[in-house]
């Protein structure tokens, strides 16, 4: 089983290498999704993730999710071959969590090179989910 730490990560390069762990086999568990990163300007992430969440509303789907972890879900789902067997027995296999849950506290992060945000316009997963209505 592997942790990682999603703190100041940026979303897409962390989640590639989530995609590959759970494509080999592992069992992945996400701490702090809600403080993933999404680089670029605010308001046109925020527009576009609005975009995708009226969209389901007008219509019968695609439904789009508002609570962070979900949001991070839906990203990693996004980079699976999901359609097929191999990714959705992959895609069970990734857990994702607000905080750090009670028994996560002492296990060792997975620490890879993986480019933090810093310095870089842009917004985390919890702003955006706290934008589209969802309440954590």
């Amino acid at each position: 089983m592997k942790v990682y730490d999603a703190q100041d990560k940026i979303l897409g390069r962390l989640a590639t290498h989530i995609v590959k762990d759970l494509l080999a086999g592992e069992e992945v568990n996400v701490i702090n999704a809600e403080k993933a990163f999404i680089t670029g300007r605010k308001d046109d992430i925020l527009a576009d993730y609005r975009q995708r969440r009226d969209r389901g509303k007008q219509r019968k789907g695609p439904f789009y999710p508002s609570r962070p972890e979900k949001l991070f879900k839906r990203t990693v789902r996004g980079m699976l071959p999901y359609q097929q067997p191999r990714g959705r027995k992959a895609y069970k296999n990734l857990r994702t969590h607000i905080g750090i849950p009670k028994g996560f506290e002492k296990i060792k992060f997975v620490e890879e090179d993986i480019k933090t945000a810093e310095g870089q316009p842009g917004i985390n997963l919890g702003e955006i989910s706290r934008h589209l209505g969802a309440k954590f």
